[in-house]
């Protein structure tokens, strides 16, 4: 009797063992994997070679206020709209997100690009410019990928540029703009969505500077 209760544990025993190994493979299977970890995203490196060094900026300064945003498309997942079905409501990428806000990702794009041929100040700094400096605000009115079809998208911006410059009791309004981009998606899918985004905002980017441009020249000498 004792042979067959220490039989009939050891059988108990393994079972239970063997389930215990069972979860615990079960357990390890459902570890992330590289396929489905997260992926994130920029607009990409910028500039990759050092600008030739100028003592003397051939553009006037100018000062870069912070890029203002909805809190709805100012998030770390990638948004897309399905404008065939409900183009009212934003829908992220689970498993794609951006590095930092789109805000702080257009503003660190802004700020390379212009600050190429000018100084660009960040008011935030408290640093003292030239009398005169023109203040760039940028507002971020959309931005995200918007599928026309299931397999056809395109990467949307829509952003407002006001340009003030000083004035007794505070800043001037001077000028003020709109720029509306949308590029192809070359795939239905988040990576392709970001390409596209990164390319309406570099083409947004650079009509903006040109703005800038036209606007400071055609302001009468100080």
């Amino acid at each position: 009797m004792k042979m067959l209760a220490v039989c009939a544990y050891s059988t108990r025993a393994r079972a239970l063992f063997g389930l215990i190994l069972t979860a615990v493979l079960a357990g390890c299977s459902a570890l992330p994997t590289g396929d489905s970890a997260v992926a994130v995203y920029d607009f990409g490196p910028g500039a990759v070679q050092a600008q030739p060094s100028n003592r003397m900026a051939p553009l006037p300064t100018l000062a870069l206020g912070e890029v203002l945003a909805p809190s709805a498309l100012d998030t770390l997942p990638i948004i897309y709209r399905l404008g065939y079905s409900d183009a009212q409501q934003l829908r992220p990428y689970a498993q794609a997100r951006w590095s930092m806000p789109p805000a702080q990702l257009l503003r660190q794009r802004v700020r390379e690009t212009l600050g190429q041929r000018r100084a660009v100040l960040n008011l935030a700094d408290g640093v003292l410019a030239p009398p005169g400096t023109l203040t760039l605000r940028l507002e971020l009115e959309e931005f995200s990928q918007l599928f026309d079809a299931a397999n056809r998208s395109t990467g949307v911006l829509r952003l407002r540029a006001t340009l003030t410059h000083p004035a007794h009791g505070g800043d001037a309004l001077l000028a003020q703009r709109s720029f509306v981009l949308r590029e192809p998606a070359a795939s239905a899918d988040a990576a392709g969505g970001v390409r596209a985004l990164t390319a309406a905002v570099d083409s947004a980017v650079q009509q903006l500077d040109q703005w800038v441009q036209q606007t400071q020249a055609s302001l009468p000498p100080r």
